[in-house]
């Protein structure tokens, strides 16, 4: 009767109260996905090293200065990776260690939780700030820095492509969109710029340099600080980095050090955006810059980036509840009608037959289904026999709806599924009003045209002939070649 929950975590029969419960995501069978959780963790964990050794084989090889660019940005990536996920797995470990004594973790429990949902990040855009005699009258040494940024949500984490920037440009652009896949309304996006200096950096000559040899060794040493980390953690103590935290207040642990000689990236700016930056539209942030401009790898930035931030919360794409529904309005009570509903977004459809949904037919009728609309349960009526739903709608056209389900069970399973997705609009707010448009990233990056690299060029210099070397990104052959390199030691035991 009811729509089936596209989940892995164990056969629900079919309609069943426990089904929805699974779907909305606050039916937990804790011992098996602890365990469940803690295995896929620690898989990506390994997956990451066995990156993050690939490329520093990779790193130690190279002679060019593109694939030595590249590697040390997927370097950087990788750790980043390995720390959240370290930092995750330790904070699950904490929490079971809570309830095998008996105690109830902050976040656990019975509470009803939102749903998650998609965020993405596009358009990213950051205007520079260069001096008139470096910008227009071309003076002064030519200082090139090779930048790309790092966006962090939980343990997810991407990067962007990477560029380079010299005072030819007045923008740094990324524009591909960026999309998590999984976030909480309470999401905090972390936005990382980061530079590396590239005379400085191969000045020296980089074909000499080598770094110390890393193999099975390398493996064996992190494995053993990963299952010692969580062993500790689930005693309570923390293993402290020598250095910042991680989000969330955890302390990372530590990583075994490195002896990788090879481009250096510098944070040089960052900014968080939260559920209340999320707009469908762009709009501008302030950055905060962590740096000065004694460092080699500074970059006159004006202290702002301009990007569109927006969201899908899956209660606006997936199917909350469904099932055979009878439903009149007050309008003309005496003519029930027998449809088959589905509550998905800001309104129940309501189609003739089942098979509709799937046809793609358009729904018999609607109702609107928002942050102003009441619903509640009636008590038992002696003319229907069995208890009824009543949605009234504050706005617009004033209706109310009466709505009978087949047993007790189903209309207590539909006012859960009314109530939970009134809880989903009211925690991702501004998301809810319509459903935003998210475009997916192209599968095959091309590179960037001249006339998509400055806005100033765009609105003030659009006839201007002068060549600029705008944002191009690194040889798409040079970025292949490490991609295929490092797949090997991705999927080497997968």
């Amino acid at each position: 009767m009811f729509c089936r929950n596209q989940t892995s975590r164990a056969t629900v029969a079919r309609g069943s109260a426990m089904e929805m419960e699974v779907k909305r995501g606050r039916f937990r069978m804790s011992v098996l996905e602890d365990s469940a959780q803690d295995c896929e963790v620690q898989r990506q964990i390994e997956r990451e090293v066995r990156i993050r050794e690939g490329t520093c084989k990779l790193l130690a090889a190279c002679s060019q200065r593109e694939q030595a660019l590249e590697a040390s940005k997927t370097l950087l990536t990788s750790n980043s990776r390995i720390l959240a996920l370290m930092t995750q797995l330790q904070r699950m470990k904490e929490a079971q260690a809570m309830q095998r004594a008996g105690r109830r973790s902050s976040d656990g429990g019975s509470e009803r939780l939102p749903c998650t949902g998609k965020v993405a990040i596009s358009d990213i855009r950051i205007p520079l700030m260069w001096k008139d005699s470096e910008y227009f009258k071309n003076k002064g040494e030519l200082h090139q820095c090779a930048v790309f940024c790092l966006l962090q949500v939980g343990t997810e984490i991407h990067d962007t492509d990477l560029v380079i920037v010299d005072r030819t440009l007045t923008d740094i652009c990324f524009n591909e969109p960026v999309i998590f896949t999984d976030a909480p309304p309470g999401f905090d996006l972390r936005v990382e710029l980061y530079s590396c200096c590239v005379e400085e950096e191969f000045s020296a000559g980089f074909s000499t340099r080598r770094l110390s040899r890393l193999g099975s060794a390398s493996s064996k040493k992190f494995m053993a600080t990963l299952e010692t980390a969580a062993s500790c953690s689930s005693h309570g103590s923390r293993t402290v980095s020598g250095g910042g935290s991680s989000p969330g207040g955890e302390s990372p642990v530590l990583l075994p050090a490195l002896s990788v000689r090879g481009p250096k990236y510098h944070l040089l700016a960052h900014t968080s955006l939260t559920l209340c930056h999320v707009q469908n539209s762009f709009r501008t942030h302030d950055l905060t810059i962590s740096d000065t401009e004694d460092s080699s790898f500074w970059l006159p930035l004006y202290g702002n980036v301009c990007c569109q931030l927006v969201a899908q919360p899956h209660c606006m794409t997936q199917d909350v509840m469904c099932g055979k529904l009878r439903i009149r309005s007050e309008t003309n009570p005496e003519d029930w009608r027998d449809v088959y509903g589905v509550l998905n977004g800001s309104v129940l459809k309501c189609y003739q037959q089942q098979n509709d949904t799937d046809s793609l037919e358009t729904p018999v009728f609607t109702i609107p289904i928002n942050k102003e609309t009441r619903v509640r349960a009636t008590e038992r009526d002696p003319a229907l026999h069995t208890q009824s739903i009543t949605i009234t709608n504050q706005c617009g056209e004033k209706n109310t709806y009466t709505i009978v389900t087949r047993t007790p069970e189903d209309t207590h399973c539909w006012m859960e599924a009314f109530w939970q997705h009134f809880y989903d609009m009211s925690q991702w707010k501004q998301c809810c009003d319509e459903l935003m448009k998210i475009e997916e990233p192209s599968a095959k990056k091309t590179v960037v045209t001249l006339k998509q690299g400055s806005l100033y060029h765009e609105m003030v210099m659009p006839s201007s002939t002068q060549t600029r070397n705008l944002l191009l990104p690194l040889n798409r052959p040079v970025s292949s070649e490490i991609q295929s390199l490092l797949s090997t030691y991705y999927n080497d035991s997968y």
